[in-house]
């Protein structure tokens, strides 16, 4: 039987960076993968010289970026299967919100003045359809505190509850409850471990190694062993090359800070009995 897996993502880029190695893991188990992804990402800092002319033109850069994301799926599935993917309310809905007290921020359009009911109703129609049986998405800071990631998190929890109500809005579906719901997060001492083995040399000055960002492992559920997909996501990484620069043990985002390659990725469960399986599936984690 099919179990039917569905991210909610803030940006074209984001899929990948947390959530690749098992998206890739599922397709390869010829399981179903939703992809929700809220905004094009026209707010988006650009990396290469030859595309700079992109960071002058946000609605440029959102339509080249949505070709990104297209040739990252790809990469993940390398030919086992295909990412639904799906932007929230149709492309371009909802724009990149960029950081808290920018002008775009303030934008109408943007994500994170959207009005949290419509883009949940948004949310709860694709969840009837697709009736997924895991739902990956942030946790309450959106890792880091950008509000795309904030307003997904916020969009992802509401629209999970409103879909389960046999009662709410019977023209987006039959209910639907999300068995289990997990957010996402970075592992400190993962993360601790694969800086200290880049080096002396790499650029790590944004954090102090002995007390890495991210969650302890005490704090996180499920730990998945995505090493076997690796080379997945590091071509899926380097598909949306306005964002993210790869080399082969690392990869750097707009702020130059080197960043491992990790054989694993972390989350958190909130919602489901963890009693009844540790794991996210069984055949994809080592709990």
């Amino acid at each position: 039987m099919a179990r039917p897996l569905l991210l909610v993502h803030a940006h074209p880029d984001d899929e990948v960076l947390t959530t690749g190695g098992v998206m890739a893991a599922q397709l390869a188990a010829d399981e179903p993968v939703c992809l929700v992804t809220c905004t094009l990402g026209e707010q988006g800092e650009v990396i290469p010289e030859s595309l700079q002319h992109l960071a002058e033109d946000p609605d440029a850069l959102g339509r080249h970026r949505i070709g990104e994301l297209e040739s990252a799926l790809s990469e993940l599935a390398a030919g086992q299967g295909t990412v639904d993917q799906r932007f929230l309310g149709g492309a371009g809905r909802y724009r990149d919100s960029g950081m808290m007290g920018t002008a775009p921020n303030e934008d109408p359009r943007s994500f994170w003045q959207a009005d949290l009911r419509e883009a949940a109703d948004h949310l709860v129609r694709i969840i009837r359809e697709v009736r997924p049986e895991v739902l990956l998405t942030y946790d309450h800071f959106g890792g880091y505190g950008h509000p795309d990631h904030i307003k997904a998190h916020r969009v992802a929890m509401y629209a999970a509850d409103l879909a389960g109500v046999r009662g709410y809005a019977h023209e987006l579906g039959a209910a639907w409850e999300i068995p289990r719901i997990y957010w996402a997060v970075m592992g400190a001492e993962p993360l601790a471990a694969g800086v200290a083995a880049l080096g002396p040399h790499a650029s790590t000055q944004w954090f102090d190694p002995a007390r890495p960002p991210g969650v302890p492992a005490a704090d996180i559920d499920v730990t998945v062993d995505i090493s076997a997909f690796l080379d997945r996501k590091r071509a899926a990484m380097t598909a949306h090359h306005t964002q993210v620069r790869v080399e082969q043990d690392r990869f750097s985002l707009s702020n130059d800070f080197d960043f491992p390659f990790l054989t694993t990725e972390h989350f958190q469960l909130v919602r489901g009995d963890p009693e009844a399986d540790d794991t996210l599936f069984p055949d994809l984690s080592d709990g």
